[in-house]
């Protein structure tokens, strides 16, 4: 049976984002606002915003930063997608993407860097885990095209 991913979560854009009223979506897991791999990362799918929007997709950015922080985020870098706040890793969980990360040694439950394509019925078409930023959303609408 095909598992339908769906949630809800407060966002950038100062409402509630409601994903079944979204599909088909892709959906991309990051670690932290405002650091130079999720800007990056951020800046490369909104450079692209128009095509995937051509395909049908909504993009949207999950981290577990709060409203406030997205909103700055979204401002500062010029974000024309939403960022939604997963503050108690409800959809990170869902999507597995919270797992041991070590930096400098230290070990920490962390935000794995994935994103997810779903489909008009909320199931998972696509899946990137572990992702490398460069070139990552460029990949995922070649895969979509």
């Amino acid at each position: 049976m095909d598992v339908k991913y769906e949630f809800t979560l407060p966002s950038s854009s100062g409402a509630d984002f409601h994903s079944a009223e979204h599909l088909p979506l892709v959906v991309y897991f990051y670690p932290k606002d405002s650091t130079p791999g999720c800007t990056t990362e951020g800046l490369d799918f909104n450079a692209r915003l128009e095509q995937f929007e051509v395909l049908g997709y909504t993009v949207v950015g999950i981290s577990r930063d709060g409203v406030k922080a997205h909103q700055n985020f979204c401002a500062k870098q010029g974000f024309r997608f939403e960022l939604l706040s997963d503050k108690d890793e409800t959809v990170c969980r869902l999507f597995d993407v919270i797992k041991l990360k070590k930096l400098y040694g230290k070990e920490s439950l962390g935000i794995e860097r994935s994103t997810f394509v779903l489909n008009k019925d909320g199931e998972i078409v696509h899946e990137w885990r572990k992702v490398k930023v460069a070139g990552h959303a460029q990949e995922v609408l070649e895969t979509l095209s």
